[in-house]
């Protein structure tokens, strides 16, 4: 989270090296660059950047996040896959005009009174913004940009891959293979349960919830329901889905999603009380935030049969300790919140988050900018 100068010109010549981009050297703040008639205009705080930006060789013109800032701005940056210890953060931001991030660095109010004044533009390389303190951003009069969009496909096969291992105990059964408890073939060995001719419920019908639908809908899935802020008939004619109460929608799904974005009225919402709705034979997926869940409460209803199985995506904490009742139980599949990890998805969102911040050091339209 170091901190980098800008050039107002948004052309001058870039050279790559292997730890990032160097534009023409500067004077200093306020003073130009080294290149006749240019001015600084900003400094950039980068905080923990996308991997692209750290690891990709970089060519003047190549369509690379690193090319996309470098062609205005100097860029320094928190070279490690692991976060940036927010000590280092608040004293790396301070005085910068523009902050980059990913969803394990909080932008709490330490955070900005730490950057100063000066901070206008925030890019995060996330659609969540939940780590980000938006009624203090807003307050404060700065910009924040998003990648919402690119990674609706990755999120929704990762989805439906979750349900599909979920449902069908494949951890379960691999693990049969490999520690010899495959014998002979028996009838009701390794059963689960299958999409053909059942009801799912999306939690949340957003892009990412009608993604998912929309590729579950050929399984032969006999009835969809949804539930969320309000009906969205548009959307849902395309898979006849019906809006419903979240109790109904607990209570007649045999497969329930959760797709929705964290909100307050979202927090905790999948509960005692939600999971003792659900039939004993459904299975429940995550893959919005592990905070919409209260985790203890779906510890209980899984281990005592209440619901059949669990797939999540995210959990409370993330990276959850190995040591997590959850992790104790076979019916409960857990993955590293690995939504949108496909190579495409991610260079994508970094390329995006990049331009975002660009547009908004430049006081220009982002490409994607989240409405406070």
């Amino acid at each position: 989270a170091r901190l980098v100068n800008v050039c107002s010109c948004g052309s001058c010549e870039t050279r790559a090296t292997h730890e990032g981009v160097r534009h023409w050297p500067f004077a200093g703040p306020g003073q130009g660059c080294a290149r006749p008639g240019h001015r600084v205009s900003a400094r950039v705080g980068v905080g923990s950047a996308a991997e692209p930006l750290a690891r990709c060789p970089v060519h003047p013109t190549s369509d690379t996040p690193a090319a996309a800032l470098g062609r205005s701005c100097e860029v320094e940056q928190w070279n490690s896959d692991d976060p940036i210890p927010s000590k280092d953060l608040e004293q790396g931001v301070a005085g910068a005009y523009g902050l980059l991030c990913r969803l394990s660095d909080r932008v709490d109010k330490k955070l900005l009174d730490a950057a100063g004044a000066n901070l206008r533009v925030i890019s995060t390389l996330s659609v969540g913004v939940d780590h980000l303190a938006l009624d203090e951003i807003k307050k404060r009069g700065i910009r924040v940009g998003y990648t919402p969009g690119v990674l609706t496909d990755a999120t929704a096969e990762l989805a439906v891959s979750l349900l599909l291992t979920t449902c069908r105990r494949l951890p379960e059964a691999i693990e049969e293979v490999k520690n010899g408890g495959w014998s002979s073939w028996s009838p009701l060995w390794m059963c689960g349960y299958g999409l053909s001719e059942s009801t799912v419920g999306i939690v949340g019908l957003g892009r990412i919830g009608q993604a998912i639908a929309r590729r579950l809908k050929p399984f032969g899935v006999q009835r969809f329901l949804y539930t969320g802020r309000q009906p969205r008939p548009q959307e849902a004619a395309e898979f006849q889905a019906e809006f419903v109460p979240i109790a109904q929608l607990a209570a007649e799904s045999d497969f329930i999603v959760v797709s929705c974005s964290l909100t307050p009225a979202t927090r905790g919402l999948c509960n005692k009380d939600f999971f003792q709705k659900m039939k004993n034979t459904a299975v429940f997926i995550n893959i919005s935030r592990g905070d919409v869940v209260n985790q203890e409460d779906l510890y209980q209803a899984l281990a005592s049969g209440q619901i059949a199985a669990a797939g999540l995506d995210v959990t409370t904490p993330e990276p959850l300790p190995p040591s997590h009742p959850l992790l104790t139980l076979k019916n409960c599949v857990i993955l590293p919140h690995i939504g949108s990890a496909t190579y495409k998805t991610r260079n994508t969102m970094s390329l995006l988050a990049a331009n975002n911040l660009l547009a908004g050091l430049r006081g220009e339209p982002m490409p994607s900018e989240l409405k406070l």
